[in-house]
């Protein structure tokens, strides 16, 4: 049984493809770019105002990531290989449990933190090998408001055991 919204402690989203809609932009000097949707930043200052945690997770290093963070007041971890463990790491120095996390990923590489987390989301168009681990799947794509969508869904499930 999936953790319910009241219990959790800690929101984590990957980045690529939750974020974004996974396309990349590249310059002919190397610079990238990415496509998402500014209605996202809308639905994290929702749950900011509440007090609720929440960082970004991802495996690419990317300057891209780290601007978008920012400009969402969202801690970035990135350029690492084992989200699981970085995630298990996180969750220790906060003194947390991972039943306290709700985990919002979209490809293979979030399996381990999609099945370790009390609350799993995926986006509509998760890869087919992921997106079945979802406790909620959003009816968005990734880049096209799924965040928006699971902060919408997350603050009304917080309004209803206020």
């Amino acid at each position: 049984m999936a953790s319910q919204p009241k219990d959790i402690k800690l929101i984590v989203f990957d980045f690529d493809g939750v974020f974004t809609d996974n396309t990349v932009f590249v310059f002919e000097d190397g610079r990238e770019a990415v496509r998402c949707d500014r209605s996202d930043g809308l639905g994290l200052s929702k749950l900011r105002k509440r007090g609720v945690d929440m960082m970004i997770l991802s495996t690419e290093a990317n300057t891209v990531v780290s601007s978008r963070a920012r400009k969402l007041k969202l801690r970035c971890v990135q350029n690492i290989s084992d989200k699981l463990g970085e995630l298990t790491s996180i969750v220790a120095g906060k003194s947390i449990e991972l039943s306290q996390v709700a985990f919002m990923g979209n490809d293979i590489n979030d399996a381990g933190c999609l099945k370790a987390a009390g609350l799993p989301i995926t986006t509509n168009d998760a890869h087919p090998d992921v997106k079945n681990l979802g406790a909620y799947v959003t009816k968005r794509n990734g880049g096209q408001g799924a965040v928006r969508e699971f902060c919408d869904w997350f603050d009304k499930a917080l309004s209803v055991n206020e």
